[in-house]
């Protein structure tokens, strides 16, 4: 009995409904992590307060433990969304959960038109404090304590990021800088806080006092007391908040030696928990994902972690620092490379983005 053999066109249908059925279910699965915008009234700023907030995979209000939160801080003259929109979160976030290097999170992201300080223009800082944070942990499931709870920023996120941590150590278990605008003792003059209305008096100009009042090196003394045992019966168990700080060779702002500065400030007091990456390029998108898998793996070396003494001592013993200089460098610029691959691919940012220098 003769038995047609099924024709070529069949197969290949087949063939390509399969691959597209599996494409759809990696799309979909891909996907499944949410990014919602949100306001709410800030008695503190007397107008509504804008965020953005990543909810992972499967995200669930029932779940008998609360999600570690990450307050992700934008730059000068940024909004809450652009580290969803320009800085590759959400993509990096579910890529990390679904390795399984870090864990279901939840990150905020608020908007802010200050330096994350109470200056001439907003209080900023207290309406972090005072108004956010209780609406957050009131809206979402997500952890209320210390350990539980991290902050990261850039450029002039990275500064209020850092002052956060340094100011009130008892709220976060670790804290990321990239490229930080922590200038010592004042910002570089093409620096965007000379003109920033947060800095700028009722004269119209610069207030250097006030700059100096909030920067991070008005906070060290303090910071140091709090989190250095002293052998005493005022002695406390507030372990230090270890630091990652990242920054671009090139940029414009000379970022890579203020961070350097920062390096050395806070390794007195704590060196065993500081950690920087450099990488090439400038105070640009490209260098901020680039470093952004890298910050979330630090962050979460603490966050969620129970006893943060044995994280610190654990990350000590894994300190890159039996690394030769070449081959930090060497593994800094394949990130760069694949974080110019994601930027230039359909589901990254447009390439201007990348290149574009962001004002500081």
């Amino acid at each position: 009995m003769f038995i047609p053999k099924p024709p070529f066109l069949s197969y290949r249908c087949r063939t390509l409904l399969t691959t597209f059925i599996g494409w759809l279910t990696l799309s979909g699965h891909s996907l499944a992590s949410n990014v919602e915008h949100h306001y709410f009234s800030s008695p503190t700023l007397g107008y509504d307060y804008p965020y953005s907030v990543y909810l992972p995979d499967n995200y669930d209000t029932q779940s008998t433990t609360p999600y570690p939160v990450i307050y992700m801080l934008h730059g000068s003259f940024g909004t809450d969304r652009d580290w969803v929109s320009r800085g590759n979160l959400q993509q990096v976030a579910d890529r990390l959960i679904r390795a399984g290097h870090i864990p279901p999170a939840v990150f905020i992201m608020p908007g802010s038109r200050s330096w994350w300080v109470d200056g001439y223009n907003e209080p900023a800082r207290s309406a972090f404090f005072n108004d956010l944070m209780p609406h957050v942990e009131a809206t979402y499931h997500v952890g209320q304590e210390r350990h539980l709870r991290g902050v990261a920023g850039l450029s002039a996120g990275g500064y209020g990021a850092l002052n956060f941590a340094l100011e009130r150590p008892d709220l976060f278990a670790a804290v990321a800088a990239l490229s930080p605008a922590s200038y010592a003792p004042l910002p570089p003059r093409n620096s965007s806080a000379w003109r920033h209305p947060a800095f700028i008096n009722d004269q119209g100009q610069f207030d250097r006092e006030l700059w100096e009042t909030l920067n991070y090196t008005a906070h060290l003394e303090e910071y140091r007391l709090r989190v250095t045992p002293r052998g005493t019966d005022e002695e406390g168990d507030l372990p230090p908040v270890p630091l990652y700080i990242s920054a671009g060779r090139s940029d414009v702002y000379d970022a890579e030696f203020h961070a350097r500065l920062l390096r050395q400030a806070m390794e007195r007091i704590q060196p065993n928990a500081v950690r920087l990456d450099l990488y090439p390029g400038g105070h640009t998108w490209q260098v901020w994902r680039a470093s952004l898998p890298a910050a979330l793996n630090f962050l979460f070396q603490y966050v969620g972690q129970t006893n943060s003494v044995a994280g610190i001592e654990k990350q000590a013993e894994a300190q890159v620092e039996t690394q030769t200089e070449e081959q930090i460098e060497q593994q800094n610029e394949k990130q760069a490379n694949e974080a110019r691959v994601e930027a230039a691919s359909p589901s990254g940012l447009e390439s201007t983005a990348s290149t574009e220098e962001v004002s500081s």
